[in-house]
């Protein structure tokens, strides 16, 4: 396989394996990293634990939105990046990257969540860099709770995706062979106004350039969607005050649920439909995804949120014209 590219003939992929999965077959070490932020990195796990079992060796990183610099010293392995341990200390009630740890110690799976405060793509892409230096990765999965991290940019609503494309631009540009992003949970982001006809248009899209590996289904019986559940469970008992809406309606969708369900005191004012297709991951090619985002190069040269934030706004801003947004016709 050409380095961060997948297989451009026919018989590369086949119906008998998933296209994810023989993707990721040739690598040594596979970062699987949450893309927007705090409880993402979750949306990772079922990935996670099937890799594991299967004899990979994978670690596991998060855009923080926790109060980092709090921690202990000594959990900083470079600048940038904090290597989360399960006794890892700090003040902050809020805190997903510990609590995964240590879920994952309770269950004797690798603990170790590695954190990276939020950041412009320059010292994101210094951060990534240094654990694929240190950690010897040669495939990463940027993974997101929604869908927004498929969008392009001239869609009639982006949803929130400051994080997500800081994350996709830092990426893009490491040298590693196998770079993938997955979305779990198809239909979160209308809440943000996400229009997920246009969605399947841009999966369409890249369907069409050969960068879209397809679906896959996490069977709600299955042990990872076991496993998966509680430690959704486990973070939404740590942090009753602030439980993350995106898994906890992918882990009803795993268990079967359906419609408008009300599962913490978050979810209270809004018109929720929990489904089958929350439990789907949707994977593509991260440098195929990459070159169809209009406003990548804006964000290139950023060092901090703000600017991410406000480089994205004036690209919006100048936009002549956003798709029409467009209902399922069925």
């Amino acid at each position: 396989m050409n380095p961060a590219v997948l297989p451009a003939d026919l018989g590369a992929f086949s119906l008998a394996v998933p296209p994810l999965f023989a993707a990721l077959a040739p690598a040594r070490s596979i970062l699987i990293a949450g893309a927007g932020g705090g409880f993402d990195v979750y949306a990772g796990l079922p990935l996670a634990f099937a890799l594991w079992r299967g004899g990979a060796q994978v670690h596991l990183a998060s855009l923080s939105f926790s109060e980092l610099e709090l921690i202990d010293r000594e959990a900083w392995v470079a600048k940038d990046v904090a290597a989360v341990q399960p006794d890892t200390t700090s003040p902050d009630w809020y805190f997903p990257e510990r609590t995964l740890a240590r879920w994952l110690a309770a269950q004797e799976l690798p603990s170790t969540v590695y954190a990276f405060p939020p950041l412009g793509v320059q010292p994101l892409r210094a951060a990534y860099r240094y654990l694929v230096e240190q950690l010897d990765i040669d495939a990463v999965v940027l993974v997101d709770g929604g869908t927004d991290v498929l969008l392009r940019g001239d869609e009639s609503d982006l949803g929130t995706p400051v994080e997500d494309i800081t994350s996709l631009a830092a990426v893009a540009a490491l040298d590693v062979p196998v770079k993938l992003v997955t979305s779990l949970g198809f239909g979160i982001d209308a809440y943000d106004g996400v229009n997920h006809a246009q969605v399947l248009e841009n999966l369409a899209a890249l369907d069409r350039d050969g960068g879209y590996l397809g679906a896959l289904s996490i069977p709600g019986s299955s042990r990872e969607a076991a496993l998966y559940r509680d430690a959704v469970a486990d973070a939404q008992a740590a942090t009753p005050d602030r439980p993350s809406i995106v898994q906890g309606q992918i882990a009803a969708a795993i268990s079967g649920a359906f419609g408008d369900l009300r599962f913490s005191r978050r979810t209270g004012g809004g018109d929720l439909f929990v489904n089958p297709l929350m439990a789907i991951y949707f994977t593509v090619s991260l440098d195929k995804l990459a070159a169809r985002c209009l406003y990548l190069d804006r964000i290139e040269n950023t060092i901090g949120r703000r600017q991410v934030i406000t480089r994205i706004q004036a690209f919006r801003d100048e936009l002549l014209s956003a798709r029409i947004p467009r209902a399922f016709p069925h």
